[in-house]
C-alpha cells in the first residue's frame, strides 16, 4: 500500500486546524519559480503517527494547503523529509521511516507544472537522511544517509536492528541519475548525534563531510569518493547540537548556516567562505530569536538563496495550553551573497522572518489530546534537552 497521500479530500485531514505541532523544513526551488517546501506533523510530538508533508507557492507568500502527505499506517513514523531539485530539474520528496530505518523517494517530473505529478514512492537505503545530496563534478551523486548511534531512539527501533547496521555517518552513490542508489563507505566522527551530515566536495577533489555532534559539528574527509573517510575530530564551526546546512553556492564561495555566539538554539546566521569553507569571515544574521532551529536551504539560478527554518515546534508538551504557548512557525528567508557580504539586506526583494505557515487553534473535533497523556518525566525532559528542543513546562519563554 502506498504511503502517500494526493487526493485533496483526505489531504484537508492534514491542514493547519489538524496539526498540533510542525517542523524540520525543507525547501526547494524550481526552474520556472515555485518555491516547495516539506515538513513533518503529527500527534502531539514526534513519535508514533507522525507523517511528512509538501506545500507549493507561487509567489512567495502564499503556501496553500498540502499538495502531498506522506503517513504510514500502524505504528510506524514518516518523519526528517527532504526537498531537491536535481540537475535535470527533477523535484525529489525524501523522507524516512521508523521502526524499520529505511529512506524513500517520490519524484515529480515536472514540478512547474499546473498540477504536479509526484511518483509512487521507492526505496532508497536503510538508515536515516536529513539532508539535501550533493552533486559532484563527475556527475555522480551522493546521499547522506545514517545509522545512528544504537542508543538513540530505541523506542523505534528495538527488533529492527541487525548486525550489518554499524552506526556510522554513511554515503550512498548514484552514477545513473538517480536510478540505483549504493552505499559506499561512512564515516565515525566522535560524538555524533542523529548525524545529520551533509558533504561538501572541495576544489582538489576532496570530500568533507560535516557532521552534527554534541559539541556542535563534527568532521571527516574522504579523498577516494567516499570509498573511506579519515578519523572524524572537531570541525571547529561550534553550534548547540542541532542540524546546520552547508552548499557551495554559484559563485564558488561556501554556504554554511550556523548558529553563532549562541545560547541554545537562537542567532542563526548565514555564513560565506571564500576559501572553500577552511573559513567563515562574512556573516549575515537572520534570526536572533530563542527555538530557531533546522535551517535548510535552496539557491535559484539568479542567486537568490531561499532559507527555511522553524521556531518553537511546540512539541513536547504537557498540555494543550501549553502548545498553545508557542509559536509553531516555518519561516523562509530569502538573501543573496551580497547581502550577507554586507551583513544586512542591502538586495531588492531580499527578505527576513517570512512566516509561511502558523498553527493557530486545534480543531474542535480532536478534543483534547492530552487527556490521557501523563505529564512530562524527567526521562522526557532529557530525551528533549538531547534533541536540543524546548520543554514547555507552562512558562513562556
Amino acid at each position: 500500500m502506498s504511503m502517500l497521500i494526493r487526493e485533496p479530500s483526505v489531504l484537508a485531514s492534514f491542514d493547519t486546524p489538524h496539526r498540533i505541532w510542525q517542523g524540520i523544513p525543507g525547501i526547494a526551488r524550481t526552474r520556472g519559480g515555485r518555491t516547495y517546501l516539506c515538513f513533518y506533523s503529527g500527534g502531539i510530538k514526534e513519535d508514533y503517527g507522525n507523517f511528512c508533508l509538501v506545500q507549493r507557492s507561487d509567489d512567495e507568500k502564499d503556501y496553500g494547503k498540502p499538495i502531498l502527505a506522506a503517513k504510514k499506517e500502524g505504528l510506524f513514523r514518516c518523519f526528517d523529509p527532504v526537498l531537491w531539485t536535481d540537475p535535470r530539474g527533477r523535484l525529489w520528496f525524501f523522507f524516512n521511516v521508523m521502526p524499520g530505518e529505511e529512506v524513500y523517494a517520490s519524484v515529480c517530473e515536472d514540478p512547474d507544472a499546473e498540477e504536479p505529478v509526484f511518483s509512487e514512492e521507492r526505496y532508497v537505503g536503510r538508515g536515516i537522511m536529513m539532508n539535501k545530496p550533493t552533486v559532484l563534478s563527475d556527475g555522480s551523486w551522493l546521499l547522506s544517509i545514517a545509522i545512528w548511534s544504537h542508543d538513540l531512539a530505541p523506542e523505534f527501533r528495538a527488533g529492527t536492528l541487525t548486525e550489518e547496521d554499524v552506526p556510522l555517518s554513511y554515503v550512498y552513490r548514484s552514477t545513473d541519475e538517480g536510478k540505483s542508489f549504493v552505499r559506499i563507505g561512512g564515516a565515525d566522527v566522535p560524538e555524533r548525534c542523529f548525524d545529520e551530515h551533509m558533504v561538501l566536495e572541495r576544489k582538489d577533489g576532496s570530500l568533507l563531510m560535516l557532521v552534527r555532534t554534541r559539541y556542535g559539528i563534527g568532521k571527516s574527509v574522504s579523498r577516494d569518493g567516499g570509498r573511506t573517510w579519515s578519523l572524524g575530530e572537531d570541525s571547529g564551526l561550534g553550534g548547540p547540537c542541532t542540524r546546520f546546512h552547508i552548499r557551495r553556492l554559484r559563485s564558488g564561495r561556501v554556504l554554511l548556516l550556523n548558529h553563532v555566539n549562541f545560547t541554545g538554539r537562537n542567532n542563526l546566521t548565514a555564513l560565506l567562505s571564500e576559501d572553500d569553507g577552511e573559513t567563515f569571515p562574512h556573516a549575515l544574521l537572520f534570526d536572533e530569536r530563542a527555538a530557531v532551529t533546522y535551517p535548510d536551504a535552496d539557491e535559484d539560478e539568479a542567486g537568490n538563496i531561499y532559507i527555511t527554518y522553524d521556531r518553537e515546534r511546540g512539541a513536547f508538551a504537557a498540555s494543550l495550553a501549553q502548545v498553545y504557548e508557542c509559536e509553531r512557525e516555518i519561516l523562509v528567508a530569502r538573501v543573496t551573497e551580497r547581502d550577507i557580504l554586507a551583513g544586512e539586506l542591502v538586495t531588492e526583494g531580499s527578505y527576513l522572518k517570512r512566516v509561511v505557515s502558523k498553527l493557530g487553534t486545534l480543531a474542535p473535533e480532536h478534543g483534547d489530546p492530552f487527556a490521557d497523556v501523563q505529564a512530562p518525566t524527567e526521562e522526557d525532559a532529557e530525551q528533549a534537552a538531547l534533541l536540543g528542543r524546548k520543554l514547555v513546562t507552562g512558562k513562556k519563554n
